[in-house]
């Protein structure tokens, strides 16, 4: 299908360099709830780690292509793309060769656009692409930023929630400044939500007065079957679809796919 038919796909980078903050649950299950939506997903599993991948019961180990041979030899990114169990969801997988990468990519030629160029080679197959990205802020995650053509912030309702952030925004300005002029934080995610605390309310009352719109109406909720789910290679919609993660999931997806006018209404 050539461009002229299809227009490019939304390519989005979740990014957030504190650890355990639910960026690969929100990677995986919002990629799981647009697929679902009908649109051709692809998530890009940027983190040595691999949960993304693992986390839709694909097995990292043994993989003979994975994004390392795609962002350290310019193996063409489809083949190493599996189908998840999911229709229309696609994953290219991590593998932890991806850990040596980051020192292998300091003195490669065109070194922060290697992930770009493999993703523009298949933009024609995808609706949507989401770019899991390590919680680092070194060359994997300036790959992460530089192929995106926008940035989604997952930030768990706790203390110091906003701690980092602030190194997040300023990353993405010098990425944005020196290697993607068009490249802007969209989307906000608040996560692990506990309706019993005070404190949970008190920050995704902050982010709001921070972020405004940029912020989603769905707040996803910190529950057992959420982080149940990957250990059983599953998203939520599939593992227990009638949840609350399942639900709040699915309310992001819209958002994220009607933009700031669904989140407006």
């Amino acid at each position: 299908m050539t461009s002229s038919h299809r227009p490019l796909p939304r390519v989005i980078a979740v990014a957030n360099q504190k650890g355990g903050v639910g960026k690969t649950t929100t990677t995986i299950n919002l990629g799981a709830c647009l697929a679902e939506l009908g649109y051709r997903t692809l998530i890009v599993d940027l983190d040595p780690q691999g949960n993304a991948s693992t986390g839709l019961g694909i097995e990292n180990r043994g993989l003979e292509t994975s994004m390392y041979h795609v962002i350290m030899h310019e193996v063409p990114i489809e083949n190493c793309v599996e189908p998840s169990s999911v229709k229309n969801l696609f994953v290219a997988p991590a593998s932890l060769d991806l850990a040596g990468a980051e020192i292998e990519l300091v003195p490669a030629f065109s070194r922060e656009n290697r992930l770009r160029k493999a993703i523009e080679a298949v933009s024609d197959d995808y609706d949507y692409v989401l770019i899991d990205c390590p919680p680092s802020l070194g060359l994997l995650t300036v790959n992460g930023l530089t192929a995106a053509g926008e940035v989604l912030v997952p930030i768990q309702c706790e203390y110091y929630a906003l701690e980092g952030l602030g190194q997040l925004l300023r990353n993405v300005d010098l990425v944005k400044r020196n290697l993607n002029p068009t490249l802007e934080v969209s989307t906000i995610v608040c996560v692990m939500y506990d309706a019993r605390t005070k404190l949970a309310d008190q920050v995704v009352k902050e982010v709001r007065e921070h972020f405004g719109d940029k912020v989603c109406r769905s707040v996803v909720p910190r529950t057992v079957r959420l982080s149940e789910a990957p250990s059983f290679g599953q998203p939520i919609i599939t593992f227990d679809p009638t949840s609350r993660g399942a639900t709040a999931y699915r309310g992001v997806a819209k958002e994220v796919s009607g933009g700031p006018a669904e989140r407006s209404r």
